[in-house]
């Protein structure tokens, strides 16, 4: 089946007695028995597939896994209740049987590097952030960290640099360690980190895949060499995605590959219209043909798609102020955190995804007290640049 087929059908009409329900019920109960004991005793041994207990498996989160791991042709998934703990649970698979460090990249969530510098650090877990753009500088510090894995996003948040994770992967598999890939703003649509030799892949279920705004959860798709160690760890820690909200997930990801597709053409759109106002200094989007990782996009995303997020640059424009006039200003557009929404959203990263960095560090990341990040979304068009166009001129 074609990408869009695997959406709308992989993990669904499971038998549930004599019949066959066409869309996967929510499963609400915590425990499972079966017609005698044997049953039940093969089933905790995992000799044969079923639920037992709530924490180890769900029926409605076994469909959702089912079809993240067919969309990133990965050898399973984990659904887990946020995107920070999918990306907790998919560091602790990584280092498990590896050295305790990670070589992060410098460009990444202001909440990953938060989980990296304040939580994993101190449990002696080593943290150096590289620049992953640059490939001589991520192979220099491999060989004198030795580190157990590498961390990178595929679209970095919120300046939307494009890394080449086919050459990271190379270069990690080859020291022994695994790269680890949030790839919440491509999402399987543009980019499969696995086909080009990730171990795992990490997304918030809460943005692109559920798409509406009304769940939050996360996900590890892994590679084959991981997923025991992700399944056997979750039966101990229980960081478990709740029935209800992986169906909001599946849910919303048959419709996504469309979402997508149309937040991707608007967000084209956005950005050169963006680019020629003259109230704006910059614009960060990876179809830019300036943009300094346009090679690598032309290389690893299909022609035309380049995610549905485009930050920018206010003119003349020095800090909070200025930008709390601009936001309070728009009439249409979402002045929310997050991304991914049918809605199109703006976030102010100072005080929101980057909020808990110092201002020193901010800088160095590149990211100015004038820069606000837009997540396009399934509007018209015309509708968004008109709302963007009024709060400017105000």
């Amino acid at each position: 089946m074609k990408f869009d087929s695997k959406a709308i059908h992989t993990g669904e009409r499971k038998r549930a007695g004599n019949c066959i329900p066409v869309s996967t019920p929510i499963y609400t109960a915590a425990s499972y028995v079966y017609e005698d004991m044997d049953t039940l005793d093969r089933v905790f041994g995992r000799e044969i597939e079923g639920p037992s207990y709530i924490r180890y498996n769900n029926p409605t989160t076994d469909a959702l896994q089912e079809a993240l791991t067919v969309l990133e042709n990965g050898a399973g998934a984990l659904a887990c209740g946020s995107g920070m703990m999918a990306l907790h649970m998919a560091i602790h698979a990584a280092l498990v049987d590896r050295r305790r460090s990670v070589l992060a990249a410098k460009a990444l969530y202001g909440a990953t590097i938060h989980l990296l510098v304040k939580i994993l650090e101190p449990t002696g877990i080593e943290v150096r952030f590289v620049d992953f753009n640059n490939l001589g500088e991520v192979e220099a510090a491999v060989e004198e960290d030795k580190p157990g894995c590498l961390l990178v996003e595929t679209i970095s948040n919120p300046l939307l640099r494009v890394v080449e994770i086919d050459r990271l992967a190379e270069i990690a598999s080859n020291a022994g360690a695994a790269l680890i890939v949030d790839s919440t703003f491509a999402t399987p649509f543009i980019c499969r980190p696995l086909e080009l030799g990730a171990h795992m892949v990490v997304h918030s279920l809460t943005k692109y895949l559920s798409g509406h705004g009304d769940m939050m959860g996360g996900a590890i798709i892994s590679d084959a060499g991981h997923i025991d160690t992700l399944n056997s760890t979750a039966r101990a820690i229980g960081p478990n995605l709740g029935p209800f909200e992986s169906f909001l997930a599946l849910r919303g990801i048959k419709t996504f590959p469309l979402r997508m597709e149309r937040q991707c053409q608007n967000a084209c759109r956005v950005a050169s219209w963006l680019s020629a106002h003259p109230s704006i200094e910059r614009v960060y989007f990876p179809g830019d043909p300036q943009h300094p990782d346009a090679a690598i996009t032309r290389r690893l995303f299909p022609s035309g798609v380049y995610g549905a997020v485009v930050s920018f640059e206010l003119k003349g424009v020095a800090g909070k102020e200025g930008v709390f006039r601009f936001m309070n200003a728009l009439q249409m557009i979402v002045p929310a955190t997050s991304v991914g929404d049918v809605h199109t959203m703006m976030l102010y990263p100072v005080i929101s995804s980057h909020r808990d960095l110092s201002p020193k560090h901010r800088e160095r990341l590149g990211i100015k007290d004038n820069l606000v990040r837009l997540s396009v979304g399934i509007e018209s068009v015309e509708d968004i640049t008109a709302d963007l166009d009024r709060a400017l001129k105000e």
